[in-house]
């Protein structure tokens, strides 16, 4: 019990660095769009990216709660 634990707060820990890192993905390719829509540039290929950023991130929060819910039932 006490290494299917640790190994699941090991897991966590990885976990909340991709969140984080997620976030700083998904706020630089924010700035991306918005400077794009500034210039008058297209904006679709930027776009398409942030969405997908997007969808990865809520793989990646999903993933680090269904974590954090595992490691509290213990």
């Amino acid at each position: 019990m006490l290494v299917e634990h640790l190994v699941k707060a090991e897991r966590l820990v990885k976990a909340e660095r991709h969140v984080a890192l997620g976030e700083e993905h998904l706020e630089r390719q924010r700035r991306v769009v918005a400077e794009r829509q500034r210039q008058g540039l297209d904006t679709n290929e930027a776009v398409d990216l942030l969405m997908r950023f997007e969808r990865l991130q809520t793989m990646h929060v999903a993933g680090r709660d269904r974590l954090r819910a595992e490691l509290g039932a213990l």
